[in-house]
């Protein structure tokens, strides 16, 4: 397929500060160099970033950028975007560089969602150390984590992901967000080539202001998950969705509002699947137990 996993994620804010408190005071991710252009950089494991944050004029999430196996898989991926209508521009060398890959470009989705892909990836001999003494995160040949989209024309976006760039289906529901008197939503949620459950997924509906819904990192274990909760407490970032399981990945886990109005999935024990005999399921229900999310606790304030 090429694809192998999501590698790091691009964001522009106008407050840079709120993005490093948030990033290692509630997250816990390291603090890495700055790039020479002057973006602020934080790292999870032995790769030189994860989080690429740009000072700029908004709060918007620009990119999540997916490595893919080789220059040669890159230039076809190129092509085939390209051809599907969608802009491609490559990354200059002094990019390439400041990202730590070999070559790369920058499009977007049907929906306008930011995407890079590169090859080439790079490690650093530097030790993680998290400011909160999280251990580790689950990262390896499952990359960063996941990102999550909207997307206004969802059959065109699916048709994107999974015949031009190459993402299969892992599972591909409709939700009753509202009850079951409300309108259905369809969701893909999308595996590469590795055992992440999804390394991208999106919804039917318009694109958020932030550029996206939700990043998702995995820690190792419950201890973790419960600290990063009380320090999101502690420093009164809004909290989106309660702890909860989703039924689909399994990830066991809670929700908050990151500085750029999108949210970051805080969870662990998430489900590693065989990439090539996976079989798309299409689930009913969200979440297992938990995950009462902030917009249902507003309507029954509400209605109260």
């Amino acid at each position: 397929m090429g694809v192998k996993a999501l590698g790091y994620v691009v964001i522009e804010t106008a407050q840079p500060e709120k993005w490093d408190e948030f990033l290692t005071q509630v997250a816990g991710v390291m603090r890495a160099p700055h790039a020479a252009d002057g973006a602020a950089q934080y790292r999870i494991d032995q790769r030189p970033f994860r989080f690429r944050i740009e000072h700029g004029t908004r709060e918007w999430f620009a990119a999540a950028a997916y490595e893919v196996a080789d220059k040669a898989e890159l230039t076809k991926l190129a092509e085939a975007i390209r051809n599907a209508g969608r802009p491609v521009a490559d990354l200059t060398a002094q990019e390439a560089e400041l990202r730590g890959v070999d070559a790369g470009f920058r499009t977007s989705d049907p929906a306008g969602n930011g995407l890079e892909f590169y090859c080439g990836d790079s490690t650093t001999n530097v030790p993680f150390l998290s400011p909160q003494g999280v251990p580790n995160f689950i990262t390896g040949d499952m990359g960063m984590g996941h990102a999550v989209f909207s997307a206004p024309d969802f059959d065109a976006t699916v048709a994107f992901y999974c015949d031009v760039v190459g993402f299969r289906q892992s599972d591909m529901p409709r939700f009753n967000l509202f009850g079951p008197e409300g309108p259905s939503m369809g969701f893909a949620f999308l595996h590469a080539d590795n055992g992440r459950h999804h390394s991208i997924a999106f919804g039917e509906g318009p694109v958020p202001p932030s550029g996206a819904v939700h990043i998702m990192l995995e820690y190792p274990d419950l201890i973790e998950v419960g600290k990063a909760h009380d320090r999101m407490k502690q420093l009164g970032y809004p909290e989106s969705a309660t702890l909860g399981r989703h039924y689909n990945d399994e990830t066991t886990g809670f929700y908050v509002q990151t500085p750029g109005g999108f949210d970051m999935e805080i969870g662990y024990d998430s489900l590693v699947i065989d990439p090539e005999s996976w079989v798309t399921t299409r689930h009913e229900g969200i979440s297992i137990w938990g995950h009462e999310w902030a917009w249902q606790k507003a309507m029954k304030e509400a209605q109260s």
